[in-house]
C-alpha cells in the first residue's frame, strides 16, 4: 500500500513575487466546489491502493477553499480512503486564512498538524516578497490554532531576502523561537527562473544578498536554532525530539506518494509523473475520467540509487550504507567512491566505516555534491 498522500490546493488570493509553485487566483467559489468534486473524484481512482500514514496539503493556499467545502473534501477523502495508519495530517497555511472556526473544523476531522508561512518579522521584507499578512497576523493565527488543539506547528522563515541583514535576519528568528512551535523551516530566498523577484533582479531593480552574509545567516541559524533544543534533521528544516515532518521525510528517505490536484507529483515503485500544470487541462482529464498525470518516467535502478543518495544527504544523518544497500542492493562506498573521496578531501563529506554526510563546510555547497551522486549512479547505469 502507498504511504504518502499529498493534496495541491492551487488557490492564491495574490502571487507572491518569489513563488515557483503553480498557483492561480480570483476564483469564483463556483470553481471551488467543483474543485472538491474533481479532487474526490481522482481519488476514487487510488482508494484501494492508498492506506496514507503521512497525508499533507499544500499550495497555494489550502486555507483559502471555503470552510464548508474544506470540511466536504476531508469527509469526503476519509470516506473513499483508509487513513487508519495515518499518524500525521499537515495542512499549510497563511497567516489570517485560518481563523478559530476553520482550525477546529481541520483539528475535528483529523489534521494533526499546521504549517504557517510567516518568512519574515519585517514588514519591509514581507513587502519585497508580496507577502499582504501582517507580522501580528502570525500571532493571532498560532493562538488560533493552538486554541483548536493543534500541538504539533511549524513556521516557514525565509532568509537572505533582497536588502536583508544578518541582524535583521536574526530578529526574525528570534521572533520565530519566542513562540515555541515544534518545528521550524529556514530557507535561503532562491530566484527561480520567470518569477516576478527574478525580472525584478535581473532588471537591477532588487540585488540579492551577497554569499558571505547568506552563509553566515544559515551557520548562526543552525547555530541558534541547536541552543533553543531545535536541532537541524534537513538542510532547511529544524525540529524539537519527535517533531519531524514525517511527510516530508518520506519524500527524502525515497518513499512512495501520490499527489493529486493541479502540477501535484508522485512517485511509486521508481516510476515518477507530474499532473498536468494548468487547472483547466486538470480538470477536463479527471471530468471525463482520463489520466492527469503526464511527464512519466520509469527510472532504472542505478538512476533510483542515484536520486536516493541526493536525498539522504539532506538528512543530518546522511547516507547509511547498511540502509542503502538494503533499499538498493548496491554498496554505496563503490557506487559512490569518487565523490566520497574527492568531497571528503576537501572537507566538504564527513565519511566513516559506517555513513557519509555532509560537513558543515559542505552545506554550502549541497546542491552540486548531490548532484555528483546523481550522475554518479545514473553514469553507471549500462554497466554489466
Amino acid at each position: 500500500m502507498i504511504p504518502g498522500l499529498y493534496i495541491h490546493v492551487p488557490f492564491c488570493a495574490h502571487k507572491c513575487h518569489y513563488c515557483d509553485f503553480y498557483s492561480i487566483t480570483r476564483q469564483p467559489e463556483e470553481r471551488l466546489r467543483r474543485f472538491v468534486d474533481l479532487l474526490l473524484a481522482e481519488s476514487d481512482g487510488w482508494a484501494e491502493s492508498l492506506r496514507p500514514r503521512t497525508v499533507f496539503f499544500g499550495g497555494g493556499t489550502p486555507t483559502l477553499l471555503p470552510i464548508d467545502e474544506m470540511r466536504r473534501l476531508l469527509v469526503g477523502l476519509r470516506q473513499r480512503i483508509d487513513f487508519s495508519d495515518c499518524d500525521e495530517w499537515t495542512v499549510e497555511a497563511n497567516p489570517a486564512t485560518a481563523n478559530l472556526e476553520y482550525c477546529q473544523v481541520l483539528r475535528e476531522h483529523g489534521v494533526t498538524r499546521l504549517s504557517m508561512g510567516a518568512q519574515s518579522f519585517d514588514r519591509a521584507e514581507l513587502a519585497i516578497l508580496e507577502r499582504h499578512h501582517h507580522p501580528d497576523d502570525i500571532a493571532i493565527s498560532l493562538a488560533a490554532a493552538r486554541e483548536a488543539g493543534f500541538s504539533r506547528l511549524n513556521l516557514d522563515l525565509i532568509y537572505a531576502i533582497c536588502g536583508q541583514s544578518v541582524e535583521s535576519w536574526m530578529r526574525s528568528l528570534e521572533a520565530a523561537v519566542a513562540f515555541q512551535t515544534e518545528h521550524l523551516s529556514c530557507y535561503g530566498l532562491t530566484y527561480e527562473p520567470n518569477t516576478p523577484l527574478a525580472v525584478r533582479k535581473r532588471m537591477g531593480q532588487v540585488n540579492a544578498v551577497d554569499e558571505e552574509a547568506e552563509l553566515e545567516m544559515l551557520h548562526r541559524t543552525r547555530r541558534r536554532l541547536a541552543e533553543a533544543g531545535m536541532a537541524a534533521y534537513e538542510i532547511s528544516n529544524y525540529s524539537r525530539p519527535g517533531a519531524q515532518c514525517r511527510h516530508n521525510l518520506l519524500y527524502w528517505t525515497g518513499g512512495d506518494y501520490i499527489g493529486l490536484g493541479p502540477a501535484a507529483a508522485s512517485h511509486t515503485g521508481g516510476r515518477r509523473w507530474r499532473n498536468r500544470r494548468h487547472l483547466g487541462q486538470w480538470e477536463r482529464a479527471v471530468e471525463f475520467g482520463e489520466s492527469a498525470a503526464e511527464e512519466i518516467e520509469d527510472l532504472s535502478p542505478r538512476q533510483r540509487a542515484g536520486e536516493l543518495a541526493m536525498l539522504l544527504l539532506r538528512l543530518s544523518g546522511g547516507l547509511r550504507y547498511d540502509e542503502f544497500i538494503s533499499r538498493t542492493g548496491m554498496n554505496a562506498q563503490t557506487l559512490f567512491a569518487d565523490p566520497i573521496d574527492r568531497f571528503s578531501r576537501l572537507g566538504l563529506l564527513d565519511a566513516d566505516d559506517s555513513c557519509v554526510r555532509l560537513s558543515e563546510k559542505g552545506l554550502a555547497v549541497a546542491d552540486s555534491i548531490a548532484a555528483e551522486f546523481v550522475a554518479g549512479g545514473e553514469g553507471l547505469r549500462n554497466e554489466g
